[in-house]
């Protein structure tokens, strides 16, 4: 075939789009600029997937349920003539059919996935590297006028003097133990702390949760309240509003030393477990070679578009400055990629519901009342206890509470939180309401189906303007 008549191969290096980080920040931004025909390549490094899927949000939901599963059976006393046990009998046998779950799911809904789109190319040839023009990668120059950064976080070492001579576990290390210890000290009652700490707890392992606040400090204080209650009933030791200053090894074994109320204690344990919070994974990359502005904590800059301080490169997920859930980042990514390609979205979580899978599980939706002031809002408020909800009486579990916040100008639903078992399902009607603009009224005379946990977003509406448990069953 003559020279002339020949088709020139696209070149192997260049592409329309770059994309760091194989997670599913990274992999929402590929998907999203190949459906619109773009050349993409996904700069992997290390195991595809990211945090969610390997060593966050399935392995240790997985491992939640099944600590529920152990709860369950011991609370069916609860329930007249009725009474139940049960244990960890084999450790190694729960964790490797969490590992064989994470591992179905990483090849299927990442590696798997990859053959589908012809517009992506999946590289993993070392670290990556911003540079003028595109990205670094190992030996290989990757083109492309168009970067999204989406390379996630890691668990956050505090800077505790003696914290690297003590034996210690972080979220991903717990998830991966080979033996169940018999005590761990958890620092952090986050969402991340809470979760984990409660699900050990019920594995048959003697907690101990450190707070320098209280339990979940995102949340409003009835919610940490109750949480807290539910804590200690199940023998999880809490101390709350105490400093901590040092840690050292007793052996074997972590030590670390906290002042609450006045007395310095020594809390010792077989692990400190370190929730405190996360780092971005930001280092190696050049930022600030390439003028990218960073945060204090080093999370990387952006603006409503998604987009850094040097024009062309975005970025997504953890490693930014926003929302630090799977879903929002996701969310971000796509957002980055369509406006990378020319398009103008801004980044809006103004009807963000985020959940913790604590039992009972904590869901949320918008302003809390500390926020709603601050944006200055004239607030009220609604506070509803479990046991004005039917489904929690005949469940025989009135662990929990539901708070709504509103505006009392307009009575538009500013935000809420919701304390109860499932109550993670509920969120979404509550964020849907926010969504839509609905008014406390408005969600107060909406029709509930009878005994569901969501029917307490209703009574808690109506609580605004009437003691609801002067009401008959479905009445109102």
């Amino acid at each position: 075939m003559n020279d002339c008549c020949t088709i020139p191969r696209p070149d192997q290096n260049s592409f329309d789009m770059a994309v760091i980080g194989a997670g599913s920040a990274g992999f929402s931004a590929s998907i999203t600029a190949a459906g619109a025909g773009k050349r993409v390549a996904l700069i992997g490094h290390g195991l595809i997937g990211g945090t969610c899927v390997n060593v966050g949000c399935v392995p240790s939901k997985a491992l939640i349920r099944a600590a529920e599963a152990i709860h369950g059976a011991k609370a069916a006393k609860r329930f007249p003539g009725l009474s139940g046990a049960a244990q960890v009998d084999d450790w190694a046998a729960l964790m490797a059919g969490k590992d064989a779950l994470v591992s179905s799911l990483r090849q299927k809904k990442y590696a798997d996935l990859l053959p589908g789109y012809e517009g992506i190319t999946y590289i993993d040839e070392g670290a990556a590297r911003l540079v003028p023009g595109g990205v670094q990668v190992g030996a290989r120059l990757i083109r492309a006028p168009k970067v999204i950064i989406a390379t996630g976080g890691r668990p956050a070492l505090p800077p505790i003097p003696g914290i690297r001579q003590v034996p210690t576990l972080d979220s991903t290390s717990l998830l991966a133990l080979e033996t169940l210890p018999e005590s761990l000290v958890f620092l952090g009652g986050g969402y991340i702390g809470a979760e984990l700490a409660q699900m050990m707890a019920r594995m048959g392992v003697k907690v101990t949760m450190v707070c320098r606040s209280r339990l979940l400090p995102q949340a409003e204080p009835e919610v940490s309240e109750a949480l807290t209650e539910v804590f200690r009933g199940e023998g999880i030791t809490m101390h709350c509003g105490v400093t901590y200053d040092t840690c050292n090894r007793d052996g074997k074994r972590a030590v670390l030393c906290i002042e609450e109320r006045g007395k310095r204690l020594e809390l010792t344990a077989d692990h400190l477990v370190l929730t405190t919070g996360r780092s971005p994974n930001t280092e190696g990359l050049g930022l600030s070679e390439m003028g990218i502005e960073t945060d204090r904590r080093g999370a990387i800059v952006v603006g409503d578009d998604m987009q850094t301080t040097r024009p062309g490169i975005y970025a997504a997920g953890d490693v930014t400055n926003r929302d630090q859930f799977v879903y929002m980042a996701a969310y971000g990514a796509k957002l980055a990629a369509r406006n990378a390609m020319g398009g103008a979205e801004c980044y809006d979580n103004r009807a963000m519901p985020w959940v913790v899978f604590t039992d009972p599980q904590v869901a949320g939706v918008g302003l809390t009342v500390e926020q709603a002031v601050a944006a200055g809002y004239d607030v009220k408020t609604s506070v509803l206890t479990l046991d004005n909800v039917p489904r929690a009486l005949a469940a025989r579990d009135t662990r929990g509470v539901i708070k709504l916040v509103a505006d009392a100008k307009t009575d538009r639903l500013l935000g809420g939180v919701i304390a109860a078992p499932e109550g993670s399902d509920s969120a979404q009607t509550l964020a849907m309401a926010l969504k839509f603009g609905m008014t406390t009224k408005a969600l107060g005379e909406t029709i509930f189906p009878y005994l569901t946990t969501v029917e307490g977003l209703r009574l808690a509406a109506q609580t605004f303007d009437k003691d609801v448990a002067m009401l008959s069953c479905c009445a109102g």
